[in-house]
Order: C-alpha cells, then structure tokens, then sequence
C-alpha cells in the first residue's frame, strides 16, 4: 500500500513539472509575440539593420507593401539571393511601427504565352524588367525568365527596386550574386526613403553651352524621373530663384565656351550648397568624324572652365587616354570591306574604386575619349578616385592625329604599362569662391550674394564627356538604354554610375554609407577537404553510431542497477 502511494506521488510531481514547464513554454511563446530580440553573432554583423535603415522605417505612417518577384523554381543562385531578400525584409519588418506587407510572387507562374506577354509589358512599364537565363536541366540548356526586382507601394506611389546589381557583369554569377546581397539593404532603405518623401529633388541638366541634346540623354532623364524632378537648365536664362530650387546639377559634355555670367551663377549654385556634376570633353574627337574621313585631328577645346575647377582643386587635363581595356566599335576590314568588331583603344572601359562606397560593385563604365584628371592640394576639401583606367594604358598629348587604321595595330606591352590613371574623382568640403573679390561680370542684372566659401558641399568631376550618352538607333531613331553597347549586346555600369550619383549628391542621409558592408562567403578549403575527406566520412558515419551504441549500454546498465536494489 505505502508503495502504491509512493508511486501515485511520484507520478502527480511528474505532472506538476510537466505543467510547470508547459506553462513556461507558453509565457515565452506569448512574450516572444510583443517582444522582439536577436543576436547577430557574425563579424560583419550581416543580420543587423543600420540606423540609418530604422530611422526611416520610423518615418512611416501608413502601411508598406513590398513585392518581391523571386520566387518558384529558381536557379541556385537566385535562391540565395531570394533567401537574403527573405531575411532582410524580415528585419524590416520586425522593426517597421507601421504593418509591413512582404508578398513574394512568381508574376508568370500559370499563366500561358499570351498572358505573359502582357504581364511582362505591363511591368516593364512599371518598371520591373527581366533577365533571361540559361539554366542546365537533365534535358539540356532551358531559357528562364525571372525577375530580380522588388517593387515598394506606399500611400499610392510605387517605386521599383533593383536587386541584381549587374546583370550583364564580367565576373561569374556567384560573385555577381553575392555583391548583390551586400547591396540589398541600401536597395531597399534607398527606394524606401524616395517612396516615403512627399517632394522629390530637383536635378538639372544644363544647355545653351552646345551640350548633348535631349535624344541623347533621354533615358538618364527617363531613369532620374521615376525619383526626382528632372529638367534642362539654361544657364543664360535661370535666374537666383531657380538655381536655389535645384539639387544637382549635370553639365554634360558641353562644346561652346562658358560666360563668365555663366560660371558666376555655377559659383554661386556651389557656393549656396548645390552639388555639381562636371562631365566633360575637354578634347575635341568623333568617331562619325573618323569613319567619314579616316583620321581626325583630336583638338583642345575652349571652354572657359579650367579656371573654376582650378579654384575647387581639380584638373581636367588637355590629353588622350589610350587603354588595352576597352570597348570595341564595328570597322570595314577585309578586301570585301566586311563590317567585324575590334577593339578601340580611345574607348577606355574605366574600373570602378572598390574602396569607395560611391561606386562599389558596379560594372565597368563604358567611355569614349577620356582624358586624366589631377587633384589639386586645397584645406578643407577631400579628394577621392571613384573611377580609372586599368594598368595597362598611355596618355597622349593633345591635338593629335588619330587614325582608323589604329585598330588593325596589336598595343606594344611596353607602351601600355604603366600605373592606373583617374578619369572621375569625388570632391567634398568647404570650396572656395572663384569670384572672391571680383566684380560682378556683365549680363548679370540680379545680384547673387556670393559669399568668400562654400557651405560643405560635394562634386564630381569626370573626363569624360559621354558616360551619360545613350546610344540612338540610325534606322529608326529609337533610343537604347543608358550604358547598353548595341554593337558587343552588352551592358555597362554607366546608369548604375548615374543613379548612383544621383542618390549620394541629392541626399544628406549618407545612405551611401550602406553599400559598405561586406558579406563575405566563407568557402570550404578545396586542398584540405581533398585531403582530408576520408577521415571526415569516417566521422560522419561511425561517431553517430558510437554515441547511440555508447547510450544504449549507459541506459541498459542504469535501468538493471536502478531496479535490482
């Protein structure tokens, strides 16, 4: 009977911990639903928004939607960069005020030929644009099309997010993928901040100075607008209360000498704050010219401007950059005069600085006759490259003759080599006046107030005339996107580079800062683990069995002394 007692007591503790322990479960499940933690254990702290990130997520009032078109079969790769969209978002959300809406949709799933036609030109008009893949089935090569984008909707505006970075890049598709993800949380917190500010920036592109024309910078135009208010500027005719409206301004390839009224009023956009984007021919050279005639005397050209960028510390010099690294135009070769692609030396693909977050991870810029640019010692501004050309260049002197017939010549190595040359530096910091001192030039009928130096400000200054140049079909006149080669079918980082500038000059967030983090992928040693494959499946296989055998005898020996007192 005391036995029996014994046992019923025993049994009613059990319970007793069993509730105990259920009960706890619960708590913790009921506090883990209104309290948020998590650990990031990583070195680059990989799982951790920025501050920067939250702080705008707090800015919401109403409710973000977020649409990520990954999802179905995808390619391995894709997966991952799925997964790391997944797990982003997943901060964001835990740390947004407002409800956060995340929809993960494959648009083309069951949907027959037709229908996907439509669909894909209606998210091409909003932006969405697919990426065609070769993937390696048991059947063979198979075309997929997927979409590596996002699209955030907030208080009925919408703004599309690009999550591969490089579409057309030179490198493979792992590290293609993998710089991606290293972007994905400037992407989101970028286009986040656009969607959640009710007046965008404005940015100008001057003219009146025999700048590129409307045609030619179209799809800039077309890209900046679905984030900023984009417009030309006429230099002659703005007046102090429209350059004070202005954010950036573009002065892209210009032909005809400035006024000094002119660089009075730029003296004066810099000076009040504006940020400036100086692209400039500073050499005189066609390609049209040289197919017509055969050879062109490349020229300086007289812009009147290499005063100012003196006074800000930079230096556009009188030369040509030659490259072995670079672009390829379509010659007349052969007796049969059959058009074939060779490389043009004066078409530098310039590399973007890895240690600048400005320009990190985008693909090579496509340019046509670059020339170097130099940094002047000036307290109080800071310089960085952001852009050059490869080790294997020279500069030469302008006026000089150039030839078509250049591209059937192999470069001499020893011609080529040599250290690699800046074609667009960034510039920051308090500038001085250019017109500090001076009297007020003729054709000014307003006066601008120009202080001695700047607020703190930034600029960049490019060699080149053409980064921001789409091409323009000859046959019908329709325009092709921004950094795209209609000759090699191959795209370039110039509308990353364009964005990118856009967002660092138009802001004062220093989301830039995001593209910083590194997310390295820590690959297994192939030598070792060939080395050391056998004694790994060795304890793979038997220490599972060893443990469980080890158990079994533990219990059986506990059970039969437990029970034999």
């Amino acid at each position: 009977m005391d036995q029996l007692c014994i046992e019923r007591e025993e049994m009613v503790k059990k319970f007793k911990n069993l509730g105990v322990v259920l009960l706890l479960l619960a708590g913790v499940n009921t506090l883990s639903y209104f309290l948020y933690a998590r650990f990031d254990l990583t070195k680059e702290q990989r799982f951790t928004l920025s501050k920067k990130t939250t702080s705008i997520l707090n800015k919401a009032t109403k409710e973000i939607e977020i649409t990520v078109f990954l999802n179905g079969d995808l390619p391995a790769a894709f997966k991952r960069l799925k997964n790391a969209s997944q797990d982003l978002l997943a901060d964001y959300k835990a740390n947004s005020k407002v409800k956060l809406k995340i929809v993960f949709e494959d648009p083309l799933e069951g949907l027959n030929a037709a229908e996907q036609d439509t669909v894909m030109r209606h998210l091409y008009e909003a932006g969405i644009e697919a990426t065609s893949l070769n993937v390696k089935t048991e059947k063979g090569l198979l075309q997929k099309t997927i979409f590596p984008m996002a699209m955030i909707q907030y208080d009925g505006r919408q703004i599309p997010v690009k999550l591969l970075q490089n579409q057309d890049a030179a490198s493979g598709y792992e590290e293609n993928i993998n710089n991606s993800i290293q972007n994905l949380e400037y992407a989101f917190t970028s286009a986040l901040k656009k969607v959640l500010s009710t007046e965008n920036p404005r940015i100008g592109f001057t003219e009146a100075n025999g700048e590129l024309s409307d045609v030619f910078l179209q799809d800039a135009i077309k890209s900046l607008s679905e984030s900023y208010e984009v417009g030309r500027v006429n230099l002659k005719m703005i007046d102090k209360k429209g350059l004070d409206r202005l954010k950036v301004l573009f002065i892209v390839k210009p032909q005809e000498a400035f006024t000094e009224a002119e660089k009075y009023k730029l003296n004066y956009f810099i000076m009040k704050g504006g940020r400036v984007v100086w692209s400039i021919d500073q050499v005189g050279a066609d390609l049209d010219s040289l197919k017509g005639k055969g050879e062109q005397l490349a020229f300086n050209r007289k812009l009147n401007l290499d005063d100012q960028l003196f006074t800000y510390g930079v230096r556009i010099n009188y030369d040509l950059l030659a490259d072995a690294n670079c672009a390829e135009i379509p010659v007349a070769m052969g007796s049969a005069q059959q058009i074939q692609l060779a490389p043009w030396v004066y078409y530098p693909l310039l590399l973007a600085n890895p240690s600048s977050d400005l320009v990190k991870n985008i693909d090579v810029v496509r340019s046509e006759f670059a020339s170097t640019v130099d940094t002047i010692a000036l307290k109080g501004v800071q310089k960085k490259m952001i852009l050059s050309s490869s080790a294997y260049n020279k500069v030469q002197q302008s006026p000089t003759l150039l030839s078509l017939a250049m591209v059937t010549q192999q470069p001499d190595p020893r011609e080529y080599a040599g250290r690699p040359k800046a074609v667009a530096v960034l510039l920051e910091g308090v500038f001085p006046s250019l017109f500090l001192n001076r009297a007020l030039p003729e054709g000014l009928s307003e006066n601008f107030e120009v202080p001695g130096e700047s607020k703190a400000t930034r600029m960049v200054v490019i060699g080149d005339g053409d980064l921001f140049k789409n091409q323009v079909s000859a046959k019908d006149g329709s325009v092709f996107p921004l950094g795209f080669d209609r000759y090699t079918q191959r795209n370039f980082g110039n509308k990353a580079l364009l964005l990118n500038l856009a967002d660092y000059l138009s802001n004062d967030d220093n989301l830039i800062e995001l593209r910083g983090k590194e997310i390295r992928i820590r690959l297994l040693d192939k030598e070792k683990l060939k080395a050391e494959k056998l004694a790994w499946q060795l304890v793979n296989v038997l220490l599972p069995l060893v443990l469980l055998i080890s158990f079994a005898i533990f219990q059986h020996y506990y059970r039969k002394r437990k029970y034999t007192r």
